[in-house]
């Protein structure tokens, strides 16, 4: 774990080492291998072919709309000076105006050349054509998971469906198990703290490890960006019905956890193997629903696996190196060695599987969650003559009918979307994890789990909300993205914050892969088997698809992915609809259990 937190921060120093030192080494820069992106006051074709070589010895070549021409090259200040061997003896002068890893911006008097790494434009033109192809393929998914059910009674409110079936499966739970989400809080962190935990018990990791294990998955750039883009959309009301779905979705995780290590699988060396995939195929066989169990399994483990490729993978390595690049913006090319180093990490640890996964995560994220939330204190101490405005600001932003983006449903819609997002109570994910809890008590895990949306949302996620709405920076974004939005309203009171950020970013994008990795490991040996082989192409796969998300913008396949994630709600729910009657009934014997002596305390 120490080597972990060592290799972040010296990959992070040796950024700004890197940064600093960039300034004076212009000749560095400029020696690699361009492609033409525009040329500015001359009447020239610029074919996708068309290159420009400064090597390393001081030779350049270069060929633009059939143009070819050598010779040598030299830098003079910000000057680039070609000495021509052919087409013609001569010599000419360009300044560069513009300089970075990524790019060079040439001026020959009225003429404007900018180029780019021919390496970068080569993974940008790799990452438009994958956008291309599932551009089409998001837009048919999208149009049946964000349908906007108001349609259906001839209106236009913009609430789409997967919003409301988690919403739906929430509140139903809450209130089939007769509002576990409160009266199992306390019992939960009772069980957390290892109160009710048997050294005997079979498993692989303690209640406490799964816990974080799972928050891993969900606490990340879902608290950092996703509640920045719910209030610039839906405005400080947005954070009430965050708030209110954060509450319903602690139900949800309790069912599906429950029924997580119920049907878990625990083979000959102890390994354990759960989830959606095995409750939903043996729970509904249970009840002569065979067919429709095997066919709702393999859906969600397809869906799963895309997920952890995509949204548990490509987006957070491209996001974490967003960050980076945020900072230190001369490393902008340097995606692919980012890339590189972080699949190695990632790897390092998932080797080990769920043990060494836990190991990782029951350290990273009660540190970064800690400093985060700590950080907000500060600020929201050095504001409290303004707590009540700010909690006016959002009781009234949530019911106010003239409010943004289609008045109150509107907000109500952005707040409950964000809180789905964030903490993917009814998606099933957090089960996986939770499955391999040493515990016999399939409920104790459920309370566990409850936990994870309250954590989640209604503290992380709040949090988040009062620093940007108690700073004012929602009303003047500017333009500002998610994190950015965040990183400004927490720089505005604490100067040196961005970089705390930065490196929290970078901390929880990792826990947030190595999770998921764990996720998608566990769906694809459910279709294909688990044999040493089959977990080993699934993990190269998953680190391979770590560099790809460093190096490119692959706007659709995150987009795909997500929605991927998203729809592993659909067959989920089914199951936890079905199966609800069988989880109230182990409740009800569980609490029996718990009052009568029958479970007992070991601390």
């Amino acid at each position: 774990m120490r080597s972990i937190f060592f290799h972040f921060f010296s990959l992070f120093f040796i950024l700004i080492q890197f940064e600093m030192l960039a300034e004076n080494n212009q000749e560095v820069f400029i020696q690699k291998e361009y492609s033409y992106e525009s040329i500015v006051g001359l009447d020239l074709e610029i074919n996708p072919t068309d290159f420009l070589i400064l090597y390393q010895n001081g030779v350049f070549e270069y060929e633009v709309d059939a143009i070819k021409a050598n010779g040598t090259w030299s830098l003079i200040q910000d000057v680039l000076q070609f000495h021509y061997n052919a087409p013609i003896d001569t010599i000419r002068n360009f300044e560069i105006i513009e300089l970075s890893r990524n790019s060079i911006t040439l001026l020959e008097g009225d003429v404007q050349f900018e180029l780019r790494h021919r390496f970068s434009n080569k993974v940008n033109m790799f990452s438009k054509r994958i956008n291309a192809s599932f551009s089409p393929i998001v837009s048919s998914i999208g149009s049946v998971i964000f349908y906007d059910i108001t349609k259906l009674f001839g209106a236009h409110k913009n609430i789409p469906f997967i919003v409301v079936w988690l919403v739906f499966g929430a509140l139903f739970f809450t209130i089939k198990m007769n509002f576990i989400n409160f009266r199992g809080f306390q019992h939960s962190i009772d069980l957390v703290r290892g109160d009710y935990s048997d050294p005997n018990n079979k498993g692989e990791v303690s209640h406490f490890q799964a816990l974080t294990t799972a928050l891993s998955g969900t606490v990340g750039l879902g608290n950092i960006a996703g509640v920045a883009i719910a209030i610039s959309l839906g405005g400080p009301g947005a954070t009430f019905w965050m708030i209110i779905a954060g509450l319903l979705g602690m139900s949800s995780k309790f069912v599906e956890c429950t029924l997580g290590l119920k049907y878990r699988v625990i083979d000959e060396n102890g390994v354990v193997s759960g989830g959606p995939m095995y409750y939903l195929r043996d729970g509904l066989a249970k009840r002569n629903l065979k067919n429709l169990g095997k066919l709702l399994a393999v859906l969600f483990a397809i869906l799963c696996i895309g997920g952890s490729i995509g949204g548990g993978n490509m987006f957070q390595a491209n996001q974490a190196f967003a960050a980076i690049k945020g900072i230190f913006p001369s490393v902008s090319n340097l995606g692919p060695l980012f890339g590189i180093c972080l699949a190695g990490l990632v790897g390092f640890v998932i080797i080990g599987g769920i043990k060494s996964i836990a190991k990782v995560t029951e350290k990273i994220v009660p540190f970064m969650a800690a400093i985060y939330v700590g950080a907000a204190l500060i600020i929201i101490i050095m504001h409290i003559s303004d707590i009540g405005f700010v909690v006016g600001e959002i009781i009234s932003g949530a019911f106010n009918p003239q409010a943004g983006l289609g008045g109150f449903v509107g907000v109500l819609i952005v707040g409950f979307k964000r809180a789905a997002f964030s903490n993917e109570a009814g998606v099933g994910s957090a089960s996986i994890a939770h499955a391999a809890a040493k515990t016999k008590e399939p409920v104790s895990e459920g309370m566990v789990a409850l936990l994870e949306p309250f954590i989640d949302t209604i503290v992380i996620c709040t949090m988040t909300a009062f620093v940007i709405i108690i700073t004012g920076t929602y009303e003047d974004a500017s333009g500002l993205g998610g994190s950015e939005l965040t990183s400004q309203a927490f720089g505005s009171v604490i100067g040196w914050f961005p970089y705390i950020l930065t490196i929290a970013i970078l901390l929880f994008a990792f826990s947030t892969m190595i999770s998921w990795s764990y996720y998608g490991l566990k769906s694809w040996t459910f279709l294909f088997g688990k044999s040493k082989s089959s977990e080993l192409s699934y993990k190269i796969i998953f680190m391979i698809f770590v560099i790809i998300g460093s190096s490119a913008s692959l706007g659709s396949v995150v987009d795909f992915s997500d929605m991927m994630i998203l729809a592993m709600a659909f067959p989920n729910i089914i199951g936890l609809l079905i199966m609800s009657n069988e989880v109230k009934l182990d409740l009800t014997s569980y609490l029996k259990k718990i009052q009568d002596g029958t479970i007992k305390k070991y601390k």
